[in-house]
């Protein structure tokens, strides 16, 4: 062959074949002789090895990469040439290097053979292990036949089909009458056994058995040896090897029984088992064989070998399943009538008189298991067994004729499936589980296949069954071996139902498919792809919003098509739909689908991170990010097997959105509890109560169980429990019966989720059967007697089920005597709460003294050192105490509601007497628990609790014995000690607050005192301090230093941290464990890697720290396979404290969610910093755009993050190390790290930490950090040296030129050198220096402003400098004298105008600042006549007209109430601008403008009303957002509204809106689909308008939820009432399936508007302020619809108690009234008082005496958990705060206790009728001199600390915030100057009048604005006319509070103001 270079390998290959082919084609051998040919064979024999792989190892595997070779079809010509003369003696001794040649090159094979070839080969071979006088040629033949074999199992997908046919033509050796050929054809079979799998496996296994009962002792041995190598080669016993193949088996070994004994004999001790034993074993196979065969003989020695006697209808009841499904199968003509005949017999030689025996009992007693028996054989590999299995169904249906007719005529074929398809599937699914015995792969490809076949038969009607079929073929795809019948019935299945039944699976099955993808097979994607297909392509269109559910094909190239008209499909469904799909996916009951769903949503963040990002920032806290965290969270926490690669995805998806403030976050998690009221003597609550046992106790019991017998006791409770429901199999079985379920019972079944659905409908049709031994008698207390938790808690739940009372309760609970005893734990923990809040209310006396004597023993056990409990136990046992008296507690609570409720119902009818009955009996019961409940001691629960670890119920206790304590005047100094106990109760509790009102209550704090509350408060230098002193005292103490370490950790000094623990390790070695953590940190904060490596290598635990310096290893290594390990290994360490924090438990594992934040940024810093060097050179565009892009992301998630020192100084520590491991090969890193110095400068500082922010800011000019000297400047500022800051400012920029001396006024800057950051942080420099020139009052205006315009000259499209310049022309505005603002001032007018319609263009940051001031600047110069003519109001207009045209419309919207007030304006010019932005508002968002402006449309103003219908008529026109029909709907929606509010009613009762108010019910007729239909509802939250984050595009912002409710329907009951005004309440049902409601008033509403507007703007504020945002301070905000100056609508709010209720129940309790005449004589004494002094002594001994406060209980009772407790008496202490300084600022009075009302889910209070503001109070007959109510029961809801503490803190943060946002503020106020409030037109007339001259609006308003004004500025006025007092935010909120709260003051107050309540 001649050389070609040209060629490739496989050329090379191809022509050296050619040449050999072509010489042995052409002419014989050359040279016969013996020695030539082996010589040949040799040759020919290692020929494919050089060909191949030259000298490497030789190996099948290596060679499957090869390209197609045939080498068999040359090999065989030369084959047949070399053995022509077969017959000589040259030829016999070369056949064995022939055969050793072929075997070669079929071990080198590497393409497919054609179906002639192989027949060529195996005919070949099988006649050289016949033919051959050799031994060795024999085997060499047989050793090719094996390679063969290996080559079919390698490379073609026919393996069964082929390996049958070597096997079928092996057999004829095998049988072979010379026992030469037979000893070769065994270790032939045997070598295949050796090397082969599958089908391969069982024919030679199953071939070398048979062979065992030879006569021929050589044949039966070597069979033997052959088995015994084939199970050491398989690392299997004898019977783990055969027991697969026992169905081929057993039946050939059995059926010789009689004449082949030994061969069974010599089985049975090859697997070390006994014939019985194994015929037991093997019935079920065995049986339907002999009585097919009717062969007597061997049943009858079957039967005595069995049973010891010769009855054989024994056996028939053994397996008669099997029997009968064998027997239809029969197919013979007449067979199937003859066998059963032959069991007819059988039966009856046992039936004394010899009856007639009828098969027909016997075939429906087990017709379920015969037609699942039939279902397998249809899915048989054999089509003629299979095609007997559906000849078999369709005899039984024609017998079932025969003998059961139905009266409609003859049945379908397949009617008997349809009628037992949940029994047939249930079967096969346990047989699939291996639930009934091990089956084999052949077994389950079987079943799998029949199941296909089985739906097929079924049809459309298949459906019930569908969930359990789903759920099988998700197990099956799992496993390769039964992969392809999966897919393959799979496809049957998908493609019988109809779309509506195919929706639900879509999900599931996609998921499936696209998990197991890559484990496929070709052949086996071939199906999937066609399932994927069918549902997409083929169904796609009709699956509607299930689309959504299919996973996510986009990483699969073959599945592009598919994909592409998925997308298509899908081209309405945006990415937030989308990523609500996954986020639901994720929560599935199928890992499948969860984990598929996870991949899809880890891959959604990491692309749409920015965008998720967007949506954690800003003013608006968008409810998707609490969903997603939520969602996350859950997954997280689930319970199941197989979650651990869930568990990574999930950690990597929290990692990915990252470590978001949790007061960002509304994560809500439903609660499922229930409590039974009625001792279960009501079926409809018992009922009740066992859907809710079914739903969330059982089911998922059910589903998780791994015992078989757990499954079973579970699913016998479920059974039971839906018999008790009066479910029954009609609601699942298809056919006549179904109709008879009541409807009732029928709503019941569908209402419950589908899971359950699909878990309980199987269980409907066979009932399970189980003995219940008897629960053995128990002695209590039990506890002490149990050594585990688990025994004691099944123990004491087993005793309780004997005691429980109740008709329905006893037959409930005992439903779980058994499975509680002996099983579950878990649903034991769940009936515990229940039982003992039965026992304790209904049970025995004796019974409930038990129960409160296990309780004390639990709880005295926690307490007592001397334990001799687990540790495990006893935490696990007290926590379920405490549960269980919370349980108690909630019963109690809702036995008291039940008890009012029914009290008032009593009131309201007179009619029977069981409401009375009911009372007396409530009320005892709820007093005999309370009494049992009082004698568990306060001291001991709060001791239990303490050592638990349940910090908010130690609280809640300690707090109650202080009460007491208190009650009974206990000396201060005794009271010491629980104070001190609660100083380190708050010590554990995220409650800064709360510790620092617990402070002030220690009189002589010690040096632990103090080094609590700092390090709670976070004040890390004085900790610090603290620590230092302690050490100096007591330096060996360890505790001592890690408090220190602590504490030098959280103010980042990491060189003072090292020098610290080296020091205290040169003494202390033997502490290295307990401080490698702070050893660790240290060193790599300094770079020195090799310490870090051997410390942790060093390690002994895997702490957070241990797992981040591994990962920052790998970094450093640059090996991505050990990064990516690194990362791996420790998220799923690290992401354990999630899970285990529960799916509540965000705040609480915060840290654990920070660590995964940090991994996820060393993996992105690594992988795009290691990819730059690949990169163009440093400042191309492609890299600096990678790089970019990497920092705007970093930045975002810092922004995102909790704002406290701690939390960012770690984020920033660990991108510092990031960016420094890979700062050699990135010049851009090194850049980058001194920016993040900066940044730890700039949050230190603000935390107060000044030494750690001086020295990072060295750190940052290290690192040569530009501009570092802004930092350095604001710190010395920070020290409280202004003028020093100012002067280092001015010295640096003049250094850096920015301020150089010799530019000129009019030079030109130079912007092109510079890049854009740079440029920033110029603008930046200049607005900081401005601002600083203006505040030290020591620069001439000009110079000031000069520099606020060169940083806009900078930087002219930044909002904030345009702002900054804006602001200081207005404040020099405000100092002009009046004269001077009608001269200078317009133009200084016209300078704010134009800078803040610049900074409404550019940005959203100063919007409520901006918008207001400019309008208000506008519209009041339009309304001064002679201002209005000034040629600088037409350049006003002009920069007005410019900002309407170029800034969002959004924008416009945020100040559209003030726009809405000025529409009454005179000024034309300015009127037409101002009706063109209504008009481009309305039109943009008409949904939300309308409801305000058509309001104004209907306005008692006939001037406003005109131009409003004016406005409207021309938008009528408009086509835009449907504006024109939206315009006529709300008009007519708003006159009938105005009809409803107007109607006049005089006494309160119901009404029908249908006939009351028919126009208005039939706007919104359920039928009528009309546009009335997309009017929102009202809401707050639908009508306010969300500004974008700083870094999104305003242009592409969606300002309001894009799911925002509209109205469906008016219900048609109005209720009126009882109150004076008489309002109407109505409801309405949203479009989300919501109910809203709300009263229809005939009042005018405008000022209550206008404050939730003002509420709405502060509520934004305090978002916005991350000291009231860590605090999630709020107002509680309600819609306010003003229809008309006398009409209006407002939202009524659900779950809310007025704080009067409250005291009235807890004082009727006590035995007082609210009123009495004692109460009345004390006030008048008060009264008759002058001095104040006296009056307040008065005041507190004869009226505060009569009504001790009792809030604190209403908390206890309303809240019993004590985490909801503690939450809600904060969340009460913080919106009364905030509310009291709201109320202050606007002169909110008239707070008595009707118009405070608290939320009975959060505690939050909630205010309501704000007529009284202004001041008004004071001008009432008796004057409101208190600012706020704080009134001895709103002190007492706050705690043992009152007002210090969380109250005080946050009036402080409230007030300042309102008094730093002054001007924000009062432009909202705005619109009551320009649509005054009736009462303020009164008062002008009142003005006219009395003066006899025309009175101005803006004199009344400024009297009522005015002192709102003078409160921002921080004036204190004790009254209105009192003289005022600059003060500080802390002196001004001492004041106020000292106000509210002094007796004397309250003393002064009317009565019906409730000053003692």
């Amino acid at each position: 062959m001649e050389d070609d270079d040209t060629l490739g390998n496989a050329d090379v290959i191809c022509r050296a074949l050619q040449e050999i082919d072509d010489r042995f084609e052409r002419d014989a051998v050359w040279n016969p002789a013996a020695d030539a040919l082996d010589t040949l064979a040799k040759q020919l024999a290692a020929l494919p090895c050089i060909l191949y792989h030259a000298n490497d190892k030789c190996s099948p595997i290596a060679n499957t990469d090869k390209p197609r070779i045939c080498f068999v079809a040359t090999y065989m010509k030369v084959a047949f040439r070399m053995l022509e003369n077969d017959g000589s003696s040259e030829v016999r001794g070369a056949r064995t290097g022939v055969y050793n040649a072929l075997g070669k090159a079929l071990c080198h094979q590497t393409a497919p053979l054609d179906d002639r070839l192989f027949d060529d080969l195996t005919t070949f071979m099988i006649r050289g292990m016949k033919n051959s006088n050799v031994r060795a040629a024999r085997l060499a033949a047989g050793r090719a036949l094996v390679e063969l074999v290996k080559l079919v199992e390698r490379l073609d997908d026919r393996v069964m089909l082929l390996t049958g046919v070597v096997f079928m033509k092996l057999r004829t050796c095998l049988t072979h009458a010379d026992h030469l050929v037979r000893e070769t054809a065994l270790v032939t079979t045997g070598l295949i056994g050796k090397t082969s799998t599958g089908h391969a496996l069982r024919e030679s296994v199953c071939s070398l058995v048979f062979q065992m009962g030879h006569v021929n002792p050589i044949l039966k041995g070597t069979a033997i040896l052959q088995l015994q190598a084939i199970c050491r080669q398989h690392s299997k016993s004898a019977y783990s090897l055969a027991h697969p193949y026992l169905n081929r088996i057993s039946p050939y070994l059995v059926r010789r029984f009689v004449s082949e004994h030994n061969g069974l004999v010599e089985f049975c001790r090859f697997i070390s088992t006994d014939v019985e034993s194994f015929l037991k074993l093997t019935l079920r196979y065995t049986l339907p064989i002999l009585f097919a065969d009717g062969d007597t003989k061997v049943l009858l020695a079957l039967a005595q070998t069995l049973h010891h006697d010769s009855k054989l209808n024994v056996l028939v009841f053994e397996e008669p399943a099997r029997i009968l499904a064998h027997v239809f199968m029969l197919q013979g003509i007449g067979q199937t009538n003859k066998m059963l005949q032959f069991i007819s017999h059988v039966m009856e030689a046992e039936i004394p008189d010899h009856q007639t025996f009828d098969t027909w009992p016997l075939i429906t007693s087990c017709m379920v298991h015969l037609m699942a028996e039939l279902v397998g054989s249809l899915g048989d590999q054999d089509p003629d067994v299979a095609d007997a299995a559906n000849e078999a169904i369709v005899k039984l249906s024609r017998l079932a004729d025969q003998r059961d007719p139905l009266p409609q005529g003859r049945r379908e074929d397949s009617a008997l499936l349809k009628n037992h398809m949940h029994g047939i599937v249930s079967i096969l699914n346990d047989t699939l589980q291996d639930i009934k015995g091990k089956q084999s792969v052949e077994t389950k490809q079987s079943i799998i296949r029949g199941i296909g076949r089985f739906v097929e038969l079924v049809g459309k009607d298949i459906s019930p069954v569908g969930p359990q079929i789903m759920a099988s073929f998700q197990t099956t795809l799992s496993s390769p071996d039964l992969a392809n019948a999966t897919l393959s019935s799979w496809h049957s299945f998908l493609s019988t139902l109809d779309p509506p039944d195919l929706c639900p699976y879509v999900a599931a099955a996609s998921a499936s498919l696209i998990s197991t993808w890559w484990s496929l097979s070709s052949r086996d994607r071939e199906i999937a792809k066609n399932c994927l297909h069918l549902m997409v392509v083929e169904r796609g269109a009709q699956l509607g919003t299930h689309l959504t559910e299919i996973a996510d094909l986009s990483s699969i190239p073959e599945l592009g098509d598919i994909n592409e008209h998925l997308m298509n499909l899908r081209v309405e469904c945006t990415q937030y739909h989308r990523l609500y799909t996954l986020l639901e996916r994720l929560g599935s009951q199928s890992l499948t689908v969860a984990s598929q769903s996870a991949v899809e949503l880890r891959a959604f963040l990491s692309e749409h991170e920015e965008d998720i990002r967007l949506r954690t920032t800003g003013d608006f806290f968008d409810p998707l990010a609490g969903q997603l965290v939520s969602a996350l969270y859950a997954a997280a926490s689930r319970d199941s097997d197989g979650t651990a690669t869930f568990y990574d995805l999930v950690y990597e998806c929290i990692g990915v959105i990252g470590a978001i403030d949790p007061d960002r976050l509304e994560l809500r998690v439903e609660d499922r509890r229930i409590l039974v009221l009625s001792n279960f003597t009501d079926e409809s609550e018992a009922t009740t109560f066992a859907l809710h046992l079914i739903q969330d106790v059982l089911v998922r019991a059910y589903r998780s169980a791994r015992e078989l017998k757990l499954q079973n006791h579970i699913g016998y409770a479920l059974q039971e429990l839906l018999q008790f429901c009066k479910f029954t199999p009609a609601l699942v079985k298809p056919g006549p019966g179904s109709g008879s379920v009541p409807l009732k019972v029928r709503n019941r079944w569908n209402s419950l989720p589908g899971v359950v659905i699909e878990t309980c409908a199987p269980l409907l049709v066979g009932p399970l059967a189980l003995c219940f031994p008897r629960s053995p008698s128990v002695s209590y207390p039990i506890y002490p007697h149990q050594p585990t938790y688990r025994q004691w808690v099944q123990v004491w739940t087993t005793d309780l089920i004997n005691r429980v009372s109740g008709e329905y309760g006893q037959q409930l609970f005992g439903i779980f005597s058994s499975l509680v005893r002996y099983k579950d734990v878990g649903i034991a923990h769940r009936l515990l709460p229940h039982l003992v809040a039965n026992v304790l209310a209904y049970g025995d006396e004796n019974d409930a003294e038990l129960i409160r004597t296990e309780l004390l023993t639990v709880l005295e056990d926690q307490v007592n050192p001397d334990s001799q409990s687990t540790p495990d136990k006893r935490l696990f046992s007290a926590q379920t105490v405490f549960m269980l008296l919370d349980h108690v507690n909630m019963w109690l609570r809702g036995i008291r509601q039940q008890i009012v409720r029914q009290k008032n119902e009593r009131k309201r009818t007179t009619r029977g007497s069981s409401g009375d009955d009911f009372v007396a009996e409530g009320q005892l019961e709820a007093v005999r628990v309370e009494s049992i409940l009082a004698t568990i001691d306060e001291g001991l629960l709060a001791q239990a609790a303490f050592q638990c670890k349940a910090y908010a119920r130690t609280l809640m206790h300690v707090e109650q014995i202080i009460l007491v304590q208190r009650e009974r005047n206990t000396p201060p100094a005794d009271l010491q000690k629980n104070y001190d106990h609660l100083h380190e109760i708050y010590a554990h509790l995220d409650q800064p607050d709360g510790m620092e009102g617990v402070s002030t209550m220690i009189l002589s704090p010690t040096l632990e005192h103090q080094i609590r509350q700092h390090e709670s408060t976070g004040r890390w230098t004085s900790a610090q301090s603290c620590w230092e002193v302690r050490l100096q005292h007591e330096p060996d103490n360890l505790d001592y230093h890690l408090g220190l370490l602590r504490c030098l950790r959280n103010l980042g000094h990491y060189d003072s941290l090292r020098t610290h623990v080296r020091g205290v390790l040169t003494n202390h070695p033997n502490w290295a464990p307990q401080l490698v953590e702070y050893q660790l940190e240290g060193e790599w904060m300094v770079g020195h890697w090799e310490e870090v490596q051997n410390l942790v290598s060093g390690a002994e635990s895997r702490s957070p720290l241990v797992l981040m310096a591994q990962v920052l290893l790998a970094v450093r290594s640059g090996n991505n396979e050990a990064i990516a390990a690194a990362l791996s290994t420790s998220r799923r360490t690290l992401g354990t404290a999630i899970t285990a924090s529960g799916p509540t438990g965000y705040r609480r594992s915060y840290d654990a969610v920070l660590n995964l934040h940090l991994l996820r940024e060393l993996e992105v810093i690594s992988r795009v910093v290691r990819n730059l060097p690949n990169q163009p050179d440093a400042g191309s565009q492609s890299r600096d755009r990678s790089f970019d892009k990497l920092l705007s992301c970093l930045a975002a998630r810092f922004d995102s993050t909790l704002p406290s020192f701690r939390i960012r100084e770690a984020i920033l520590n660990m991108r510092r190390t990031a960016f420094n491991l890979s700062g050699a090969r990135c010049p851009e890193a090194r850049e980058v790290i001194g920016k993040l110095w900066l940044n730890s400068a700039k949050i230190a500082r603000k935390a107060g930490h000044s030494q750690t922010a001086y020295s990072a800011i060295l750190q940052a000019r290290q690192s040569n950090a530009p501009f570092s000297f802004v930092e350095n400047s604001k710190l010395v500022r920070a020290r409280g040296e202004p003028l020093r800051a100012l002067q280092e400012l001015e010295n640096a920029m003049r250094a850096s030129g920015l301020l150089a001396s010799q530019r000129q006024d009019g030079a030109v800057i130079d912007l092109t050198g510079p890049d854009e950051e740079e440029t920033k942080l110029k603008a930046k420099a200049h607005v900081l220096h401005a601002r600083w020139m203006a505040d030290s009052e020591r620069y001439e205006d000009s110079k000031v402003h000069k520099e606020f315009q060169t940083a806009t000259e900078v930087w002219p499209k930044w909002e904030s400098g345009q702002f900054h310049l804006g602001q200081f022309h207005d404040e020099c505005y405000k100092l002009l004298s009046p004269p001077e603002k009608t001269t200078r001032g317009m133009r200084m007018n016209l300078q704010t105008v134009r800078s803040f319609t610049r900074a409404i263009r550019y940005g959203s940051k100063y919007i409520y600042q901006t918008l207001p001031r400019v309008l208000t600047i506008w519209l009041d110069m339009a309304e001064d006549s002679e201002r209005a003519n000034h040629d600088v109001f037409a350049k006003i207009n002009v920069e007005v007209s410019r900002a309407i045209k170029m800034a969002p419309v959004y924008k416009w919207y945020t100040a559209f109430p003030q726009i809405v007030s000025r529409i009454g304006l005179k000024n034309d010019k300015a009127y037409d601008i101002l009706a063109t932005l209504l008009q481009l508002v309305i039109q943009e968002f008409p949904k939300q403008a309308l409801w305000p402006f058509t309001a104004v449309a209907k306005s008692t103003a006939a001037a406003r009303s005109k131009r409003a219908r004016m406005i409207l008529s021309k938008l009528k026109s408009s086509q835009r957002n449907n504006v024109s029909k939206m315009i006529a709907s709300m008009t007519k929606l708003t006159e009938e509204l105005l009809s409803f509010c107007r109607a006049d009613v005089r006494e309160p009762k119901v009404l029908s809106m249908k006939h009351s108010y028919k126009n208005l019910w039939k706007l919104f007729k359920p039928e009528d689909p009309s546009p009335a239909h997309d009017i929102l509802i009202p809401l707050q939250e639908s009508l306010t308008a969300n500004m974008p984050p700083q870094s999104a595009s305003d242009s592409a912002h969606q300002p309001f939820p894009v799911d925002a409710p509209t109205i469906l329907l008016f219900f048609d009951e109005v209720e009126v009432m009882n109150s004076l005004a008489k309002p109407k309440k109505m409801s309405i049902r949203g479009s989300n399936g919501q109910i809203y409601t709300f009263l229809g008033k005939k009042d005018d509403l405008r000022k209550d508007g206008r404050l939730m507007d003002f509420d709405t703007i502060l509520n934004k504020l305090l978002k916005s302020d991350s000291e009231a945002r860590r605090r999630q301070l709020h107002i509680r905000t309600y819609s306010v619809v003003s229809l008309n100056e006398e009409c209006g609508l407002i939202q009524w709010v659900p779950n809310t108690v007025p704080v009067r209720n409250i005291l009235s129940a807890h004082y009727a309790r006590r035995g007082k009234q609210l009123w009495s005449g004692e109460l009345r004589a004390g006030f008048d004494k008060v009264k008759a008082t002058s001095n104040n002094r006296e009056a307040a002594e008065v005041f507190v001994r004869e009226v505060l005496s009569l009504y001790p406060p009792v809030m604190h209980e209403w908390f206890a009772e309303t809240f019993p958990e004590p985490t909801y407790w503690l939450t809600s008496r904060t969340a009460y202490s913080r919106t009364a705060a905030v509310m009291s300084m709201v109320g202050y600022i606007l002169g909110l009075g008239d707070r008595h206790c009707e118009n405070i009302l608290l939320d009975t889910n959060c505690g939050d209070v909630v205010h309501v009728d704000f007529d009284c503001l202004f001041e008004k109070g004071q001008a009432l007959e008796t004057p409101e001199i208190v600012p706020f109510r704080l009134t001895q029961n709103m002190v007492d809801g706050l705690g043992v600390t009152g007002v210090e503490g969380v109250f005080r803190i946050t009036c402080e943060v409230t007030l300042r915030l309102l008094r730093e946002n002054k001007d924000c503020l009062m432009n909202v106020l705005d619109a009551f100057v320009h649509d005054p409030l009736v009462e303020w037109e009164e008062k002008r007339r009142r003005m006219e009048r009395h003066n006899h001259v025309q009175a101005d609006m803006r004199a009344v308003s400024k009297d009522a604005l005015g002192p709102i004004e003078e409160k921002l500025r921080g004036i204190f006025k004790p009254l209105k006319s009192s003289p005022g007092k600059q003060m500080t935010v802390s002196n001004h909120v001492q004041s106020l509070i000292q106000q509210a709260c002094d007796n004397a003051n309250l003393a002064r107050m009317y009565i019906g103001w409730a000053p003692h309540q």
